[in-house]
C-alpha cells in the first residue's frame, strides 16, 4: 500500500473525481504541451454527465487558460476503460500536435492511458486488514504504530497540516451563509446548525446537532468549491473532521492523539482503495461516504483507547451498513442528498463505535470480508446509480 500523504490531499472541491483529478491531468499536459495555442478537452462517462454540477469544465478552463481552452461534453455511456475518462489535445497552427487521454480513478488521483504517471511507492508490505492486524499483533504495536514503522518520516507532520485544513474546513463552513453555487438553490445550513439551540437542549441533542453542524460546514464548503481534504474523497470530506472536531472540543483531546487518530483511518481508507475503490463513478456512494464511516469509526475507536479487533468491528459495521448505496446527486451537484449523508454518517461512525465496545467478540464478518462485498456490490450496481445523476433521486429535477 502506498503512503498515507496520497490518501489524505488537500485541495479544492467539489469532487475529488470531477475538479482534482483533471485538474491534476491538465497540468501534466500543460507542462508537455504548454506552448499550444489551443487545447480541446473532451469528457467522456461520469465526467460528461455530472462534469457541469462538479465544475469540471470551469477547473479545466482556470488550469490550461479559459481564453484558448475548448471543453467538450462528449458521450456518457460508453465502452469506457473508466467511467471518468477526459481526453485532452493541444493544437498548434490549426493542427492536433499532442494528445492524451486521462482517467480520474477517485480521490484525486489519475491514469493515463498507455502510461505510468505518479505511481507512488508502495510503503507497506501487507494489503489485507488480516495481514496487518498479524503483524500488530505478533510485534505488540498499535494501528497507528504500524504507520509510523512503515510510512515516511514526515507523515505525522503531514498529517497535522491534513488537520489544520480539515479544522480550517470547518470553521469557514461555519461562517458562510448563503446559497450555494449551481442552480439547485441550497440555502447553507451549517452556521444555523450550529448556532441555534434550545435551553433544554439534552446532551445526545446537543452532540447530534454539533456534530451535523461540522460535517455540514466541511460539505456545504466543498461544494462550494472550496478547499477541503479528501477523507477518502471530496463527496465524503465531512465526515471524519466532524467526528474528530467534535470529540478533541468535548474531550479536550490533544493533537498529537489526533493525529494518530487520523493515521488509524488511513489504514482503513487505504485498505479499501487497495483493494475496492473510492470512487463514486466506480462504486456508488458507498465507496465514498460509506468508506469515510469506516474511516471515521476506526478513528473514534482509536481515540477510545480500543484494541486492533474493536477498531476492525467498528469499520466492519460502518461499511456493511453503507452496502448498496448510490450515487444520484440531484444536477450532479454535490448537495442534495451528499451534504446531509456526510452528517448521518458522521453520527453513525459514533454509534457503531459504541456497538463494537460490546459485540466485538460475536461478530461474524472481517473488514476484508465487507471490502470485497462492497466493490463487488458497486460494480454491479447499474450505471444510473454511480455518480451519473441519471437515476434515483438525480431524477427528480432536470
Amino acid at each position: 500500500m502506498e503512503s498515507l500523504k496520497t490518501l489524505y490531499k488537500i485541495g479544492r472541491g467539489p469532487s475529488s473525481s470531477h475538479t482534482m483529478g483533471p485538474e491534476k491531468a491538465c497540468k501534466i499536459f500543460k507542462t508537455e504541451c504548454g506552448d499550444a495555442d489551443k487545447y480541446v478537452v473532451t469528457l467522456y462517462g461520469s465526467l460528461s454527465a455530472t462534469g457541469k454540477g462538479h465544475l469540471t469544465d470551469k477547473v479545466v478552463e482556470e488550469t490550461l487558460g479559459k481564453d484558448k481552452t475548448e471543453v467538450i461534453f462528449g458521450e456518457t455511456e460508453g465502452n469506457f476503460f473508466h467511467p471518468n475518462t477526459m481526453k485532452i489535445q493541444a493544437e498548434k497552427n490549426g493542427e492536433i500536435v499532442a494528445e492524451k487521454t486521462f482517467y480520474s480513478i477517485g480521490g484525486g488521483e489519475i491514469k493515463i492511458e498507455g502510461e505510468v504517471y505518479d505511481k507512488a511507492k508502495d510503503l507497506y508490505p501487507h494489503n489485507s486488514f488480516a495481514e496487518i492486524k498479524e503483524f500488530c499483533k505478533q510485534n505488540n504495536l498499535k494501528l497507528w504504530q504500524y504507520v509510523e514503522v512503515f510510512d515516511e518520516p514526515d507523515l505525522f507532520d503531514y498529517l497535522s497540516e491534513v488537520w489544520n485544513a480539515m479544522q480550517k474546513c470547518v470553521r469557514d463552513g461555519l461562517s458562510a451563509s448563503g446559497v450555494l453555487p449551481g442552480g439547485l438553490n441550497t440555502e447553507r445550513k451549517a452556521k444555523t446548525l450550529f448556532e441555534q439551540y434550545a435551553l433544554n437542549e439534552s446532551p445526545v441533542a446537543r452532540q447530534n446537532r454539533i456534530v451535523c453542524a461540522y460535517a455540514f460546514a466541511c460539505s456545504e464548503n466543498n461544494a462550494g468549491g472550496g478547499e477541503v481534504v479528501t477523507a477518502p474523497t471530496c463527496g465524503s470530506c465531512g465526515v471524519l473532521p466532524a467526528v474528530l472536531k467534535y470529540l478533541k472540543d468535548k474531550n479536550d483531546v490533544p493533537e498529537k492523539e489526533i493525529l494518530k487518530a487520523l493515521a488509524v483511518a488511513g489504514v482503513i481508507g487505504n485498505i479499501v482503495r487497495t483493494n475496492a475503490s473510492v470512487s463514486g463513478a466506480e462504486c456508488g456512494c458507498q465507496a465514498e461516504v460509506g468508506v469515510a464511516c469506516s474511516m471515521a469509526s476506526a478513528a473514534v475507536a482509536s481515540l477510545y483507547g480500543m484494541d486492533i479487533d474493536q477498531i476492525e468491528y467498528a469499520s466492519e459495521i460502518a461499511m456493511e451498513h453503507h452496502l448498496g448505496l448510490t450515487c444520484d446527486p440531484i444536477c450532479g451537484l454535490v448537495q442534495i442528498p451528499c451534504i446531509e449523508r456526510n452528517a448521518v454518517a458522521a453520527l453513525r461512525a459514533l454509534n457503531e463505535v459504541t456497538l463494537a465496545t460490546f459485540l466485538t467478540g460475536s461478530r461474524k464478518i472481517t473488514f476484508d470480508e465487507v471490502v470485497a462485498t462492497m466493490y463487488e456490490t458497486g460494480r454491479d450496481l447499474g450505471n444510473k446509480y454511480r455518480e451519473t445523476s441519471k437515476g434515483g433521486l438525480a431524477k427528480l429535477r432536470k
